[in-house]
């Protein structure tokens, strides 16, 4: 039998390429990294990474051991699950939208973990398209994010008009073209966006792009340019709304809903959009209020 402790050594190492950075996230030094190495050569009889006092690299043998090792580890860890009385056994597997996670949600999933101790949450955060892609392959449980508007499915916890955001210092003459801060890829807000500023007839362009909302964020604050975004993201202090001698054309509204794989659920997953569905609407009660 392979030595557990050798393996997730080894995947360590796969995972980073580089025996010193695979010290480091296992908490050990450089030559037990290489003695685990060296253990676990002897025991496979096969020589499994080619390295130099630069690059490690999988052999043939190492690709096929990795793919066998990360197997037995995670087979392993189940098993540990399964059968320890202390070990957390429901698990719901959680998408949820980043202005979401950047805002109230947080305190939220506290509160309902300090209620449900055996409950473990794994929690996803993306784009909406990418949270529903996964929702339909199986790969999450439940999804809280904005709707599709291609979509019906879900029950809709708050709906609001998307806000124009931006530092506080900018400024931006009617007649000049807007400097957009978008996503890279398609996003329901970037699209409104776009849709807002090609019926008012105003001309715009992309001034910066970012894969996530934290770097949008932080092109606005620079002064990039606007975003827009939903009105949860004023919470924070730094952005504000444009003022209104920029002209920006009123945005389009978009539904916040909570959405499993299926109109009945069940358990632990149930349990979370009970807590969502009743008490989603606080995150946005300071910025309705204001």
């Amino acid at each position: 039998m392979f030595d557990l402790d050798l393996l997730r050594t080894f995947l360590a190492v796969v995972d980073t390429r580089h025996f010193t950075a695979a010290g480091r996230s296992l908490g050990l030094s450089q030559s037990t990294i290489s003695q685990h190495i060296r253990r676990l050569e002897l025991a496979a009889g096969r020589k499994l990474l080619a390295r130099d006092t630069h690059t490690v690299t999988l052999t043939a043998d190492g690709g096929l051991m990795a793919r066998f090792a990360k197997d037995i580890v995670d087979a392993n860890q189940r098993a540990l699950d399964y059968f320890s009385e202390h070990v957390i056994r429901d698990r719901v597997r959680f998408g949820v939208s980043e202005d979401l996670v950047l805002t109230g949600l947080p305190r939220i999933l506290s509160d309902f973990l300090s209620a449900n101790p055996r409950l473990s949450i794994e929690l996803s955060v993306g784009l909406t398209d990418s949270l529903y892609n996964k929702l339909d392959s199986g790969k999450l449980d439940l999804v809280f994010a904005k709707r599709r508007q291609s979509d019906d499915r879900g029950e809709v916890i708050w709906r609001e008009r998307l806000a124009w955001l931006s530092n506080r210092d900018f400024r931006l003459e009617p007649n000049m073209p807007a400097p957009l801060v978008l996503y890279q890829a398609s996003s329901i807000t970037g699209t409104l966006a776009i849709e807002a500023l090609n019926r008012a007839g105003r001309p715009w362009f992309v001034a910066c792009s970012s894969e996530t909302l934290s770097g949008l964020r932080a092109a606005a604050l620079a002064g990039s340019g606007v975003t827009a975004q939903s009105r949860l993201l004023l919470r924070q202090g730094d952005l504000v709304e444009p003022p209104e001698a920029a002209s920006l054309p009123q945005l389009g509204e978009v539904e916040f809903v909570v959405l499993g794989r299926s109109a009945r659920l069940h358990g632990a997953t149930a349990a979370l959009a009970e807590v969502v569905t009743h008490r989603g609407p606080e995150l946005w009660a300071a910025t309705a209020a204001a």
